[in-house]
């Protein structure tokens, strides 16, 4: 049986160690990346006097740079934009349904104890699991503390990306991110995509090995996953379609509406519901 390792208890501990770029946040930003290093040595001065180790800071950022990439996928998530019927296929979802129930099947335990202990059943985990990432195969080619460092910088969401940089750097102090991972465009960590901010908050021990490893432990991002949803109001035994009680949790996930009715459709496919 899975030991899963809940970081609920701790929760409020790890929310009020973020530093809140509010606090200090004299770094200017810029709309392309002639101003990023300028931005980027502030930044360093700031957070080292907001609480992060000098070393942290210097490890975490030494090779930290202006990525286009992420301001291109920024400024093009048009996947969102299309009908139900053509996101689900642009997407895989009959692909995701169908090696998603035997995955449902191959990981039994695993799934009986999430559900048990976060009341979420296999179905819309592995939807979110297989639209993120087909499963874990593909988690992105961007360096991720750069994509977050961008984003931070890039006028359009400062304050947002300066708090999710604040917590990625939080996670390689405490050993949760190496400096050198890679992942997607925004800065999205591990199996099922998870910013930084949201790994601070819901991210729970699922293998029970001491760490949160969002990147190789399916338990891990699985049980933050649920974690998540049911942070978002998820009650045990209750529907995930759209007008029923759990769908909200799932709107919590993701905001983009095609998205949302995806995740609900292939994970009831899944859950044989």
């Amino acid at each position: 049986m899975h030991r899963v390792k809940s970081a609920a208890a701790g929760l409020a501990a790890l929310i009020s160690t973020v530093v809140l770029p509010a606090a200090a946040s004299a770094a200017q930003c810029g709309n392309d990346g002639s101003g990023f290093s300028a931005w980027l040595s502030e930044f360093k001065r700031e957070a080292a006097g907001n609480g992060i180790s000098p070393s942290v800071v210097d490890q975490a950022l030494a090779n930290v740079s202006y990525s286009r990439a992420t301001i291109r996928a920024d400024r093009g998530q048009k996947s969102f934009k299309l009908s139900l019927d053509q996101f689900m296929q642009k997407r895989g979802g009959q692909v995701i349904i169908s090696r998603g129930k035997k995955l449902r099947a191959q990981n039994a335990r695993l799934f009986q104890s999430i559900e048990q202990r976060y009341g979420v059943p296999a179905g819309p985990l592995i939807a979110i699991w297989g639209m993120e990432t087909g499963f874990g195969s593909f988690l992105g080619k961007e360096h991720t503390l750069s994509a977050v460092s961008t984003l931070a910088y890039d006028c359009r969401r400062s304050d947002y990306f300066t708090n999710q940089l604040y917590a990625a750097l939080q996670l390689v102090e405490r050993g949760d991110l190496s400096p050198a991972a890679r992942g997607a465009a925004h800065g999205e960590i591990g199996q099922t995509q998870f910013l930084p901010v949201n790994v601070l908050k819901y991210g729970v021990d699922g293998d029970g090995n001491g760490h949160v490893d969002m990147v190789r432990s399916k338990a891990d991002a699985l049980a933050s996953t649920a974690n998540f949803l049911r942070g978002h109001g998820w009650q045990p035994g209750g529907g995930y379609q759209p007008g029923e009680v759990n769908f909200a949790a799932i709107q919590g996930w993701n905001a983009a509406s095609v998205y949302q009715q995806a995740i609900a459709i292939i994970g009831a496919e899944i859950d044989g519901r």
